[in-house]
């Protein structure tokens, strides 16, 4: 069976180099010290001017940024706990928790992607905090990410901690990697949504679209 490990492990494509160099077992200290020292090679080649003060704790914030907050997801250790509490109420509907704020980062380009996630499943002998479908799609969104891919890690991360299959996921995002450059398209987004179980009825399906397109 697989593992909540598995699903968040299934994002991140280990090159024989990445293994070789160890860098998954790199403090934080080390990663952005790492980071840090490369970003400001980069800055460097752009001809920014490091003795700026604007500029000179320019790679040492950005590197924080990545390891503590925009890449977090990668660290295992901040997986949420999946506390999960006995349906006592025998409650066996569609429960829907939408317009999740959702920051991701295009692993194309390294730039944002921004929208809302709406996720719902049908209760069976347990139900989990409603915090927790929010740092769910946290923990998954805070690492570079392809949207396809993130709407079925959510939708499977839920099935497995629920153990239950009637799962369903929709996000739409923008990415600025469409929006502020080649295209330069400041209008569109992107919807990506997987059903799971019963979400797969039309029925059913219908009214999750129902709920979450309500005002």
């Amino acid at each position: 069976m697989s593992s909540l490990k598995d699903i968040s492990g299934n994002s991140r494509k280990l090159n024989d180099n990445y293994e070789d160099n160890n860098y998954l077992n790199l403090s934080q200290e080390d990663k952005i010290n790492k980071i840090s020292s490369n970003f400001k090679e980069i800055m460097l080649t752009l001809g920014l001017d490091l003795n700026d003060e604007s500029l000179k704790e320019t790679p040492n914030r950005v590197a924080k940024m990545y390891v503590q907050e925009l890449f977090e997801g990668l660290d295992e250790s901040k997986m949420p706990d999946s506390s999960l509490f006995p349906n006592d109420y025998s409650y066996n509907s569609m429960l829907v928790e939408k317009d999740i704020d959702l920051y991701s980062i295009c692993e194309h380009h390294f730039v944002p992607i921004i929208g809302k996630a709406h996720v719902a499943y049908i209760a069976k002998d347990n139900i989990i905090g409603l915090s927790k479908i929010n740092r769910i799609v946290r923990y998954f969104s805070k690492r570079p990410q392809v949207q396809e891919k993130l709407t079925k890690q959510i939708v499977d991360a839920l099935k497995l901690i629920l153990n239950i299959e009637d799962v369903a996921c929709l996000i739409d995002a923008k990415h600025l990697c469409v929006n502020m450059r080649g295209v330069k398209d400041a209008q569109s987004s992107t919807l990506t949504a997987v059903y799971s179980g019963k979400f797969n009825e039309d029925n059913i399906k219908q009214e999750f679209l129902q709920y979450i397109n309500k005002n």
